[in-house]
Protein backbone atom coordinates (compact mmCIF):
# COMPACT_ATOMS: atom_id res chain seq x y z
CA UNK A 1 0.00 0.00 0.00
CA UNK A 2 1.21 3.81 -0.80
CA UNK A 3 0.94 6.28 1.63
CA UNK A 4 -1.20 8.95 1.48
CA UNK A 5 1.55 11.90 0.89
CA UNK A 6 3.50 9.54 -1.56
CA UNK A 7 0.64 9.71 -3.81
CA UNK A 8 -0.73 13.70 -2.97
CA UNK A 9 3.18 14.64 -4.28
CA UNK A 10 2.35 12.10 -7.30
CA UNK A 11 -0.59 13.48 -8.57
CA UNK A 12 0.91 17.37 -8.61
CA UNK A 13 3.73 16.79 -10.09
CA UNK A 14 2.83 17.25 -14.14
CA UNK A 15 5.08 14.84 -15.96
CA UNK A 16 5.19 14.54 -19.67
CA UNK A 17 6.26 17.08 -22.55
CA UNK A 18 3.33 19.44 -21.91
CA UNK A 19 4.18 19.51 -17.73
CA UNK A 20 3.12 23.13 -16.84
CA UNK A 21 5.20 23.02 -13.91
CA UNK A 22 8.50 23.58 -16.02
CA UNK A 23 10.00 27.07 -15.73
CA UNK A 24 10.30 28.99 -18.73
CA UNK A 25 13.47 29.55 -20.41
CA UNK A 26 13.60 31.34 -23.97
CA UNK A 27 13.35 29.19 -27.25
CA UNK A 28 16.84 28.67 -29.06
CA UNK A 29 15.26 28.44 -32.20
CA UNK A 30 13.31 31.87 -32.20
CA UNK A 31 15.49 35.45 -31.96
CA UNK A 32 15.37 36.59 -28.83
CA UNK A 33 13.06 39.98 -28.09
CA UNK A 34 14.97 42.97 -28.52
CA UNK A 35 15.88 44.52 -25.30
CA UNK A 36 15.96 48.31 -23.89
CA UNK A 37 18.68 50.15 -24.16
CA UNK A 38 19.48 52.72 -21.60
CA UNK A 39 22.39 54.60 -23.18
CA UNK A 40 21.39 56.48 -26.87
CA UNK A 41 22.20 54.41 -30.36
CA UNK A 42 24.42 55.97 -33.34
CA UNK A 43 25.57 54.23 -36.45
CA UNK A 44 29.44 54.08 -36.18
CA UNK A 45 29.64 54.70 -39.66
CA UNK A 46 28.10 57.72 -39.31
CA UNK A 47 30.00 59.19 -36.95
CA UNK A 48 32.87 58.10 -38.63
CA UNK A 49 31.66 60.09 -41.57
CA UNK A 50 31.05 62.63 -39.60
CA UNK A 51 34.37 62.75 -37.63
CA UNK A 52 36.46 62.72 -41.26
CA UNK A 53 34.95 65.35 -42.10
CA UNK A 54 35.48 67.43 -39.17
CA UNK A 55 39.04 66.06 -39.34
CA UNK A 56 39.06 67.03 -43.18
CA UNK A 57 38.15 70.55 -42.47
CA UNK A 58 40.82 71.11 -39.48
CA UNK A 59 43.84 70.20 -41.95
CA UNK A 60 42.39 72.97 -44.46
CA UNK A 61 44.18 76.68 -44.50
CA UNK A 62 40.20 77.67 -44.13
CA UNK A 63 40.21 76.11 -40.94
CA UNK A 64 43.43 78.35 -39.96
CA UNK A 65 42.16 81.71 -41.37
CA UNK A 66 38.88 81.31 -39.45
CA UNK A 67 40.32 80.29 -36.22
CA UNK A 68 42.99 82.90 -36.33
CA UNK A 69 39.96 85.53 -37.33
CA UNK A 70 38.52 84.15 -34.43
CA UNK A 71 41.35 84.70 -31.84
CA UNK A 72 42.41 88.15 -33.02
CA UNK A 73 38.19 89.06 -32.65
CA UNK A 74 38.57 87.77 -29.33
CA UNK A 75 41.99 89.54 -28.58
CA UNK A 76 40.36 92.78 -29.78
CA UNK A 77 37.45 92.67 -28.66
CA UNK A 78 38.78 92.15 -24.68
CA UNK A 79 41.47 94.66 -24.92
CA UNK A 80 39.46 97.57 -26.56
CA UNK A 81 35.82 97.14 -25.94
CA UNK A 82 34.90 99.37 -22.67
CA UNK A 83 35.67 97.45 -19.80
CA UNK A 84 31.60 96.52 -19.16
CA UNK A 85 31.39 94.40 -22.27
CA UNK A 86 34.65 92.64 -22.02
CA UNK A 87 33.75 89.04 -20.90
CA UNK A 88 37.76 87.67 -20.40
CA UNK A 89 40.46 90.04 -19.32
CA UNK A 90 43.81 90.45 -19.87
CA UNK A 91 45.46 87.06 -19.17
CA UNK A 92 42.77 85.28 -21.85
CA UNK A 93 42.09 82.52 -19.43
CA UNK A 94 38.51 81.58 -21.09
CA UNK A 95 40.10 81.82 -24.54
CA UNK A 96 42.96 79.73 -23.61
CA UNK A 97 40.18 76.90 -21.70
CA UNK A 98 37.90 77.12 -25.31
CA UNK A 99 41.48 76.34 -27.30
CA UNK A 100 41.95 73.53 -24.69
CA UNK A 101 38.87 72.20 -25.45
CA UNK A 102 38.69 72.16 -29.14
CA UNK A 103 41.98 70.84 -29.26
CA UNK A 104 40.70 67.97 -26.90
CA UNK A 105 37.70 67.36 -29.19
CA UNK A 106 39.69 67.67 -32.46
CA UNK A 107 42.61 65.48 -31.41
CA UNK A 108 40.20 62.03 -30.71
CA UNK A 109 38.42 62.99 -34.03
CA UNK A 110 42.07 63.20 -36.35
CA UNK A 111 42.67 59.70 -34.60
CA UNK A 112 39.28 58.24 -35.64
CA UNK A 113 39.44 59.55 -39.16
CA UNK A 114 42.85 58.09 -39.31
CA UNK A 115 42.00 54.44 -38.00
CA UNK A 116 40.08 54.76 -40.56
CA UNK A 117 41.58 55.50 -43.34
CA UNK A 118 44.00 52.69 -42.01
CA UNK A 119 41.09 50.53 -41.94
CA UNK A 120 40.31 51.01 -45.87
CA UNK A 121 43.91 51.00 -46.35
CA UNK A 122 44.57 47.42 -45.14
CA UNK A 123 41.53 46.58 -46.89
CA UNK A 124 42.89 48.22 -50.06
CA UNK A 125 46.52 46.50 -49.31
CA UNK A 126 44.41 42.94 -48.95
CA UNK A 127 43.03 43.51 -52.31
CA UNK A 128 45.52 44.42 -54.10
CA UNK A 129 47.66 40.92 -52.46
CA UNK A 130 45.28 39.08 -54.03
CA UNK A 131 44.90 40.29 -57.71
CA UNK A 132 48.67 40.22 -57.44
CA UNK A 133 48.93 36.33 -56.89
CA UNK A 134 46.12 36.04 -59.43
CA UNK A 135 48.50 37.63 -61.93
CA UNK A 136 51.30 35.37 -60.35
CA UNK A 137 49.59 32.40 -61.40
CA UNK A 138 47.99 33.71 -64.98
CA UNK A 139 51.42 34.28 -65.88
CA UNK A 140 53.29 30.84 -64.36
CA UNK A 141 49.87 29.11 -66.13
CA UNK A 142 50.81 31.15 -69.49
CA UNK A 143 54.19 30.37 -69.46
CA UNK A 144 54.10 26.60 -68.54
CA UNK A 145 51.64 26.25 -71.64
CA UNK A 146 54.09 28.40 -74.10
CA UNK A 147 56.71 26.34 -72.57
CA UNK A 148 54.63 23.31 -74.12
CA UNK A 149 53.70 24.86 -77.33
CA UNK A 150 57.72 25.24 -77.74
CA UNK A 151 58.18 21.21 -77.00
CA UNK A 152 55.32 20.77 -79.36
CA UNK A 153 56.82 23.07 -81.98
CA UNK A 154 60.15 20.84 -81.90
CA UNK A 155 57.90 17.99 -83.08
CA UNK A 156 56.21 19.74 -86.07
CA UNK A 157 57.60 20.06 -89.38
CA UNK A 158 58.11 23.97 -90.29
CA UNK A 159 58.47 25.46 -93.48
CA UNK A 160 62.17 25.88 -93.65
CA UNK A 161 62.76 22.21 -92.56
CA UNK A 162 60.06 21.01 -95.41
CA UNK A 163 61.97 23.56 -97.67
CA UNK A 164 65.52 21.94 -97.05
CA UNK A 165 64.01 18.68 -97.59
CA UNK A 166 62.53 19.23 -100.98
CA UNK A 167 65.95 21.02 -101.61
CA UNK A 168 67.85 17.90 -100.58
CA UNK A 169 65.31 15.59 -102.61
CA UNK A 170 66.16 17.44 -105.73
CA UNK A 171 69.13 17.62 -105.79
CA UNK A 172 69.00 13.86 -104.92
CA UNK A 173 67.29 13.52 -108.44
CA UNK A 174 69.24 15.80 -110.50
CA UNK A 175 72.42 13.60 -109.28
CA UNK A 176 70.51 10.69 -110.32
CA UNK A 177 69.70 11.98 -113.66
CA UNK A 178 73.37 12.28 -114.60
CA UNK A 179 71.76 13.56 -118.37
CA UNK A 180 69.46 11.00 -118.18
CA UNK A 181 65.75 11.40 -117.69
CA UNK A 182 64.21 11.01 -114.34
CA UNK A 183 60.65 9.16 -116.20
CA UNK A 184 61.29 6.02 -118.35
CA UNK A 185 59.78 7.66 -120.90
CA UNK A 186 62.69 10.61 -120.75
CA UNK A 187 65.36 7.70 -120.61
CA UNK A 188 67.21 6.98 -124.35
CA UNK A 189 66.56 3.98 -125.79
CA UNK A 190 68.50 0.61 -124.54
CA UNK A 191 69.53 -0.63 -121.93
CA UNK A 192 69.34 0.89 -118.59
CA UNK A 193 72.94 1.70 -116.76
CA UNK A 194 71.11 0.47 -113.67
CA UNK A 195 69.26 -2.58 -114.92
CA UNK A 196 72.28 -5.29 -114.98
Amino acid sequence: MVPERETATRERTPAGATAAARPRHPRLDQPAPPRRRVLPEWDPEAFGRFSERIARFLGTGRFLVWMTFAIIMWVLWNVAAPSVLRFDEYPFIFLTLMLSLQASYAAPLILLAQNRQDDRDRVNLEQDRRQNERSIADTEYLTREIAALRIGLGEVATRDWIRSELQDVVKELEDRQDGHGVFPAERPHGRDVDDR
